[in-house]
């Protein structure tokens, strides 16, 4: 399947067009407006249905990131939705679905702009200066049918520099430079497709663990890692284990950090 397109930028130096539902499979729910998709097929999956339930908002007000930090955005300007996925892997492989998720949006854009990269455990890197584009936040629900995931993905698609969050954030359009305008219903029909045909690599440890350290910009910095209870580690990525797990040397030793343990990664020498 191809990849997502950069087009011309419409008459309007600010178009946002809306996604377009012609284009997009039924089971893809598009909303003009909602606080959080992820809250919303967590709801649908507790009511039943079934994997690939996606919910996409044009306008997404309170949405959800690690540690629930909240994160909105301007109407049209980021790609906002969530999938449910019923993984048939064992309970230790689920820590990996956001590397997993990381690898997709990575791939996706890609195909449209230059330096992308990851940030372990769970974001999506542009350029030297490692500016945000994606965050992504995966949920396990407890459901009817069995344990399933809500894997919610934010793309900064149309935002210009002053609405972005921090100066430490960037958006597509701003990484491909003036006059583009990207197709977010192509980007979305991407996304979706890679998310089906990488997710059997939840399987095959070693290809997953491979292939996410090709491209986790983590590994070999110098990082400080933040803790509860204001602990710190400072010290060298160095891998990510066999449960998706960083890898930190610090003075001869070496320690391992989950995502549901750190509050903060963040490289010391840039």
């Amino acid at each position: 399947m191809s990849g997502a397109n950069l087009v011309p930028m419409t008459e309007k130096p600010d178009a946002r067009p809306p996604l377009d539902h012609s284009a997009l499979a039924d089971s893809v729910e598009v909303l003009d407006r909602a606080e959080s998709t992820n809250s919303l097929v967590t709801e649908r999956a507790r009511a039943g249905a079934p994997a690939g339930t996606v919910v996409v908002a044009e306008w997404q007000t309170s949405g959800r990131g690690r540690l629930d930090r909240v994160w909105a955005v301007p109407d049209r300007a980021a790609l906002t939705f969530s999938v449910l996925l019923r993984p048939e892997v064992p309970a230790e492989r689920w820590p990996w679905l956001p590397l997993l998720a990381g690898l997709v949006v990575d791939e996706a854009l890609g195909e449209l702009i230059g330096g992308v990269g990851l940030k372990w455990p769970n974001d999506v890197l542009v350029g030297e200066a490692q500016r945000k584009i994606c965050g992504i936040l995966v949920e396990r629900v407890e459901t009817p049918q069995g344990p399933a995931a809500v894997l919610g993905i934010g793309i900064n698609v149309h935002q210009d520099a002053d609405e972005l969050p921090t100066t430490t954030a960037t958006s597509v359009r701003l990484e491909a430079g003036e006059g583009a305008l990207v197709d977010r219903t192509a980007l979305l029909n991407r996304l979706l497709a890679l998310i089906e045909e990488r997710l059997p690599l939840l399987a095959d440890a070693d290809g997953l663990r491979a292939a996410y350290a090709r491209r986790c910009v983590t590994i070999g910095r110098q990082v400080r890692v933040e803790l509860p209870a204001d602990r710190r580690l400072l010290g060298r990525a160095v891998d990510v284990d066999e449960h998706g797990r960083l890898v930190v040397e610090a003075d001869g030793t070496r320690h391992v950090v989950g995502a549901g343990d750190v509050i903060h990664v963040r490289a010391t020498d840039l």
